[in-house]
């Protein structure tokens, strides 16, 4: 193993389990540190969090933070309100890194880079399983927190494990600037998609009548649409009284999916304004 971990006065491999429903910031269950050198252990459950207003570790320049995947973990920072590390590695970004474009057999996962580096790792079924403990949030009960800390632990031993396998393959000063745009991704996650909050109402307001002014600017060339509702009745009309001819289902109905409709098009050009339409809206949802 290179002797450039020996650079840092701390190295510390985290991990946290946390939930986060689509659209929110993560909320915290527990945190997981172990310093590298020292083998000192840190286990942080949702009370002891709860009372914590800064990293109960060393984030600044001497000191290296190790995590997989790691916009994840700061994003938990951030949710937490504590200052991100100043020197990061992501050991996800590594193994992406090293393979250069080649897929691994057993994922992207941490358990496929353990794989990949021929390291054992508990199993994918009991991973799923605490995975989604976290992820259904808390309240947690004394047993459930302890497996939990527990299996955060046991992802903290696998960063371990991996950080002295690869240390030779990784290149240190590119991997702390890779490092670093991971710490900008979570700060780009948590700030989320800015939205013209006034726009939105705007549209919100105006939705139904926008498509429905759509379809009449449209449809009046081919008479298909009731109200928002694409008629094959109708459409099969249109296509008698301008003798085009249209693939069937094995049902015998009238095919109606995009990639017919855009085969059709090349053909029958004037097919491609009702195409784009029926496109549009079923791209045109608001939230």
């Amino acid at each position: 193993m290179t002797n450039w971990l020996n650079r840092f006065s701390s190295v510390w491999s985290l991990d946290f389990e946390f939930s986060q429903p689509p659209g929110e910031r993560p909320s915290v269950a527990c945190l997981v540190a172990r310093e590298f050198h020292t083998k000192e252990l840190i286990r942080l459950g949702p009370q002891e969090l709860s009372q914590t207003t800064q990293p109960p570790f060393d984030c600044g320049p001497s000191s290296l933070c190790v995590a997989y995947f790691s916009s994840a973990e700061w994003n938990c920072f951030l949710a937490m309100g504590w200052r991100l590390p100043l020197r990061i590695l992501d050991l996800w970004v590594e193994f992406k890194n090293h393979l250069n474009g080649e897929r691994p057999k057993a994922g992207w996962g941490l358990l496929g880079c353990l794989s990949y580096h021929g390291l054992e790792a508990i199993g994918a079924c009991e991973k799923k399983e605490m995975r989604e403990l976290a992820m259904r949030g808390g309240p947690y009960t004394q047993d459930e927190m302890e497996a939990l800390l527990d299996y955060c632990q046991s992802d903290v031993d696998a960063l371990d494990v991996l950080l002295e396998r690869m240390s030779d393959e990784i290149d240190l000063p590119r991997a702390l600037l890779r490092g670093r745009y991971m710490a900008a991704v979570a700060r780009m996650e948590h700030n989320g998609i800015p939205i013209d909050v006034p726009t939105l109402q705007l549209f919100r307001r105006n939705w139904e009548s926008i498509k429905t002014n759509l379809v009449a600017a449209v449809d009046q060339d081919y008479g298909v649409y009731d109200g928002l509702t694409f008629k094959q009745k109708n459409f099969a009309q249109y296509l008698r009284r301008n003798g085009i001819p249209w693939p069937l289902t094995e049902s015998g109905r009238l095919a109606l999916d995009d990639d017919t409709f855009k085969q059709q098009a090349r053909s029958y050009p004037a097919i491609s304004p009702l195409r784009e339409l029926r496109h549009s809206l079923s791209e045109m949802k608001l939230e």
